[in-house]
Order: C-alpha cells, then structure tokens, then sequence
C-alpha cells in the first residue's frame, strides 16, 4: 500500500467510525427522551399518539389547519394511515384538516393480542376524537375501517359527526349465515386465519398481487410499488391482532349500527370488488341508514382508492362540500 492508500484507509475507518458513534448517540437520544414521554415503544418522541383506557397506545396523522373541517381516515385490514396517503394529500391541499390512525394492532400502534373487535375499534376512535376534540368531521373507512366508521358514528357524541363514507366496507355483515345466506363461507375467513399463521410474509404478497387491486383480471396495468406497499404496511402490524381482526370484519353483525346512523352515509364500491363482494354489502347497508346513497365504480377493484385516486377523490370531494 503506498503512503495515500494508507491514510485514505485509516482516514475512510475513522470516518466510519465516527459516523457509527455518531449515528448511535443520534439514535439513543430521541428513544431516552421518547421514554421520558412514555413512548419508549416507538424509538421517536415527535410520533403523535394517545393512550387508550386499557394502555394501548394508538399513533395518528394530524395535518392541517387545526381550525379547518376535519376528515378522519379508517383504513382496512392489515393496513395503517398510510394506505390514505393519496387523499390526505388531496385533501390537505383543499384546506381540510386530514386525520389518519393506525388502528389497534396495526401500523405503529400497539400490537395488541386483545381488544382487537369492533366495538373496542369504535372506543379507540372516540378517545382519539375526544383528545383531538373533533367537530362536525367527515369520518371515511375503506373495508374493515368502514365498519369501524358505521360502529363509531353509531356510538359518537353530538356535533363530532357531519357526515360518514363507506368504500369498499364491510357492513352489514360478511359471513353467511341463516340471516344473511348471500354472505361467504365461513371456509373463507378460515382459510384468511390459516394462510396467515402458515405464512404471514407469503400470504401478505399474495393478497395485494391478486384480488386486492384486481392485478389478477386480464389487461390490469400491475404496480409492483402498490404490491410491495400494502406488505410493507401489513408486516409493520402485530400477526395476532391481525388475525384476530379476520373475526371481527367477518362475523361482526352491524345492521343494528347503519339503522342508528343520522347523517348522511356514502356508500362507493367497485362492481369487481374480489375482497368484499358488492351485492352482500353495500347494496344491502346503503338500505339500512336513514339517509344513504349508494355510487357505485364498474369494473373497480377492491383496492379502487389507490388504483383509481384520481377519480375517487373528487367523487369524495364533491359528497363533503353538499
């Protein structure tokens, strides 16, 4: 080695060296202020979370104007607030204040091994919305959050609520029974628990590379981006709340919830929807709440908010402004 390799050596070690010491001090300093905060779990002190009754911690998006409408995104199973990425950013950039958990068990939340049933979803959502103290909001789920939005407003205080949307969701109940013989087979759900205690990183590609997004239907136009993103945010969760939540977005009845909704519900959903079938779910919900219109997307998948933003989100719009 001549003179220059050597100290350009000793020179990279020691930068190496330093960066990692650096890089280690930087690490350890937010986590020992986070745990000051009681946030330990996290590692970062600037996440923004609340601590429900029972201890679990729940982590939120709050963007906006604090004094703006505010719209309160629910996401699906196994997902978290980012699956809403393409409409907080639609909706920041129209003035509203956009809000978006991670539910319980899922995304940086807790991952929880109890609570994870609607009902104790719908209780998280209103200790978030009393913490935030949100008024007159528009609350939209997406599949299992859009049985936690027909549970929440069905539970809400007066004046937290203007108006609720309904995408792709799952009310009033998926699995067949002797009072709803359209639904599917329990066999299905079974099927969902065992693929994911077989394989949960495996079962987590199939999902989005199939018939989440319609990828599977002839001429789809695949994105290997959204695939690898509905796993990344699936294998953030904890695999017993999610599995868990198969129970609850199945066999969870809530006719008894969309008849006590008073304002205004939306129902969209993909007439090719593969994950939640069409004629045993929105058709039947949007008859149940008083005041209901059904819009739906021909030839739209599941996973229509991602695949199909750009003309979801003005349909949103233009049902938020009415």
């Amino acid at each position: 080695m001549s003179g220059i390799e050597t100290m350009l050596g000793v020179t990279r070690r020691e930068l190496l060296e330093g960066a990692l010491a650096v890089g280690t001090v930087a690490a350890l300093a937010p986590t020992a202020q986070a745990m000051a905060q009681g946030h330990s779990h996290h590692g970062e002190a600037n996440m923004a979370t609340i601590t429900v009754k029972d201890g679990t911690t729940i982590f939120y998006k709050d963007w906006g104007p604090k004094t703006a409408q505010p719209i309160v995104f629910h996401h699906g199973w196994p997902l978290s607030a980012d699956d809403w990425d393409a409409q907080m950013l639609y909706f920041l950039q129209h003035g509203y204040r956009v809000i978006a958990h991670d539910r319980r068990g899922h995304g940086r939340s807790t991952q929880t091994d109890t609570g994870n049933d609607m009902a104790t979803y719908a209780a998280d959502v209103i200790e978030l919305a009393d913490a935030l103290d949100l008024k007159n909001a528009v609350h939209i789920g997406h599949s299992t959050g859009g049985g936690e939005v027909a549970a929440y407003v069905a539970r809400s205080k007066p004046g937290r609520v203007a108006k609720a949307v309904l995408v792709g969701a799952i009310p009033p109940i998926m699995v067949k029974t002797a009072s709803n013989p359209g639904g599917l087979p329990i066999e299905v759900f079974d099927g969902f628990r065992a693929a994911l205690a077989a394989n949960r990183a495996q079962f987590y590609l199939d999902v989005p590379s199939g018939p989440f997004y319609g990828f599977n239907r002839p001429g789809a136009k695949i994105s290997q981006g959204i695939i690898q993103n509905w796993w990344r945010q699936g294998m953030m969760g904890g695999a017993k709340a999610q599995y868990d939540c198969i129970k609850a977005f199945s066999e969870t009845d809530q006719t008894e919830d969309l008849k006590k909704i008073q304002v205004p519900v939306l129902f969209m959903h993909g007439d090719d929807d593969q994950i939640v079938p069409i004629a045993d779910s929105a058709m039947l919900g949007v008859k149940l709440v008083k005041n209901g219109e059904l819009k739906v997307y021909k030839g739209y998948p599941h996973g229509m908010l991602t695949t199909h933003a750009d003309v979801l989100n003005p349909d949103l719009l233009a049902f938020i402004r009415k």
